[in-house]
């Protein structure tokens, strides 16, 4: 069965439709700068299409959320694990559910995670659910991109593979891909090239309008036609649209964005006076928003900002781990004392570094992951600063708790405020190792705790922190390390000795030759 897809009319007056069933196959790419409607065309077309094929959008300024009221669709809130993500994706795939995941609020790094997560669990569905599906991108340049920029490269790799296998490799699972982009520039090429269904937009770069040209099959002097465009209109070709390069215009939708087109309005005829009195008056409101709202450790902005960003001496930072009131600071009515709340951010942080990635995840991904997990335990980690999330994960990854008790531990500790914030969890590990006469962590173990896969960078740790006298590093006979503490007696012991044939041997021979 043929299923056609309206999607407006072509400049004849005739409709302009899409074969859905050889969509499914052949994949749809969306090409047209900020305003041309491609938002109104993968709306036009999921509205038209959502009683006939399961849906997934991925959505990262929370445009199509209204298709949640009118047709179903459940909304995926992606501020959540990548855990839960991949775990909602599959049911998603199982059940047949058509979906919006909603990106809105999150960092663009974030976002990318996410769409990952959430893309890898409808790809890696069991082969009993590989039921037909439209996933469409809007703005997939941000997932897809064409080259690094300021995000991680972890996070790059991460939605740029899974959106290659989307494109690439998702026909034979059933996903189809329909992806929306404001330059094709910015696209990731492997991305594009897997799409053979195409609806060009407006376009004004040169470079722009030439690789459409080039796609839909056109000469350079015919790809000046898509700088006279207008809002709605789109160049259609494709298996699944036109064996021809056909100029259609989209259609009206029956439901809207949250975002629409801006448009001019009058000014407001208040006075001078009153305007002013509007704006620096402090209302009763505006004085319970300050109250409620951090105070800044300086009075301006031009009164020595970087304090804001200054280390913190890592006694402070032990004190305010124990008492962690900015974590552990509970909602209204709360009925869980101070420890009951300490414990359970301490639950979220062995939970987190459970997972053997945890150590080589990107700090901000880890921070949205403890948010989340505050918020599911009712604490308000919302209001706990990067910074200290990043300090405390620090001191975490190697295992150190708060000790107060012990006064040369606390001299310790003061000696540690000395080195860069990254290095002192470290450096809290070989303390508590060698005060408990425990083995030298190894190479591995210090790069661990540091956040790095390179056993070279543990190695370098140990010679930074003896070159500026915190410790003493030295080698037995036998290449084992042993690390002292600089103004204590904490030195860690050497591994036990297991005797190999070769040194039995020669205590054997010793043996006879004391008898003889």
């Amino acid at each position: 069965m043929t299923i056609a897809v309206d999607l407006g009319t072509t400049q004849t007056g005739e409709p302009a439709e899409l074969d859905l069933e050889e969509l499914l196959s052949t994949r749809l790419l969306v090409q047209g700068n900020s305003g041309s409607g491609k938002s109104h065309l993968l709306r036009r077309l999921l509205e038209r299409s959502a009683d006939w094929v399961q849906q997934a959008i991925i959505d990262p300024e929370g445009d199509f959320v209204s298709l949640a009221e009118r047709y179903g669709h459940v909304v995926v809130d992606a501020n959540r694990t990548p855990a839960e993500l991949t775990r909602i994706a599959r049911r998603i795939r199982e059940h047949r559910a058509s979906v919006v995941l909603d990106l809105e609020g999150l960092d663009a790094e974030v976002q990318m995670m996410c769409s990952a997560a959430f893309l890898n669990g409808l790809f890696d569905a069991d082969r009993a659910h590989w039921y037909p599906m439209l996933i469409a991108v809007d703005e997939a340049h941000l997932f897809a991109p064409a080259m690094a920029g300021e995000h991680s490269e972890e996070a790059r790799r991460a939605s740029l593979g899974a959106m290659t296998n989307l494109m690439c490799r998702g026909r034979k699972r059933g996903l189809a891909g329909v992806i929306a982009t404001q330059r094709l520039a910015k696209l990731a090429k492997n991305v594009a090239a897997e799409a053979s269904n195409f609806l060009m937009g407006r376009t004004f770069l040169d470079i722009d309008m030439a690789r459409a040209a080039d796609l839909l099959g056109m000469d350079r002097r015919a790809a000046e036609r898509f700088r006279d465009l207008e809002t709605g209109n789109f160049v259609a070709l494709g298996p699944a649209l036109s064996r021809r390069p056909v100029p259609i215009k989209i259609g009206s939708v029956e439901t809207a964005g949250r975002s629409g087109r801006p448009s001019l309005m009058p000014l407001p005829e208040t006075p001078r006076e009153a305007m002013e009195d509007l704006i620096f008056t402090v209302s009763e409101e505006d004085r319970a928003a300050e109250r409620q709202r951090p105070q800044r450790t300086f009075a301006s902005a031009s009164q020595r900002p970087e304090a804001a960003n200054a280390p913190i001496a890592t006694r402070e930072l032990l004190e305010r781990v124990a008492a962690a009131p900015s974590l552990c600071e509970p909602v209204d009515d709360d009925p869980r004392t101070a420890e009951e709340r300490a414990a359970a951010v301490d639950a979220i942080f062995a939970e987190m570094l459970d997972d053997p990635d945890a150590a080589f995840r990107p700090v901000p991904v880890l921070y949205q992951d403890f948010l989340t997990h505050c918020r599911l335990k009712r604490l308000r980690g919302a209001e706990t600063d990067m910074a200290a999330f990043r300090r405390r994960l620090s001191l975490a990854r190697a295992g150190v708790s708060v000790e107060t008790e012990d006064e040369a531990w606390q001299a310790v500790v003061g000696r540690a405020a000395d080195l860069p914030e990254e290095m002192q969890g470290v450096y809290m590990m070989l303390a508590r190792a060698a005060r408990d006469g425990a083995e030298c962590p190894s190479d591995e173990a210090l790069a661990r705790a540091y956040g790095s896969h390179s056993p070279s960078r543990g190695r370098f740790l140990l010679s930074f922190m003896d070159e500026r006298g915190l410790i003493t590093a030295d080698a037995d006979f036998r290449g084992n390390r042993v690390v002292t503490i600089a103004g204590t007696d904490w030195r860690t012991c050497l591994p036990e000795v297991k005797l190999d044939a070769l040194d039995e041997a020669r205590a054997r021979r010793a043996a006879r030759l004391a008898r003889s």
